[in-house]
């Protein structure tokens, strides 16, 4: 009967050691991607941000409605807006979320 507890209790050690260790390793892992996720969520912003900045100087350039829809300069300026309409509500549907 004492051999039985014995590697009953050898058993039951290693599983919780086991365990252990496995949960030590996906603590690490969780540390590392809410490390990665921080680093993403800057790049994003710091790129919407430089995106809306060239909108908005393309706004200042064009305050006479010189770009026309159908050239090559009215196009890209439609789907830069188009980009950063998109962003902003994507950005402040993330902020919502986060309140």
């Amino acid at each position: 009967m004492t051999i039985f507890l014995s590697i009953t209790s050898l058993v039951f050690l290693s599983a919780t050691g086991y365990f252990a260790y496995r949960a030590y390793v996906l603590a690490g892992l969780l540390a590392d991607l809410e490390d990665y996720y921080k680093e993403v969520a800057s790049t994003n912003v710091y790129m919407y941000d430089r995106i809306a900045q060239a909108y908005e100087n393309m706004k200042q350039i064009d305050r006479l409605g010189a770009f026309e829809k159908d050239d090559e300069a009215g196009t890209t300026f439609e789907l830069l807006s188009n980009v950063v309409t998109d962003l902003k509500e994507e950005f402040d549907a993330t902020e919502e979320e986060t309140k």
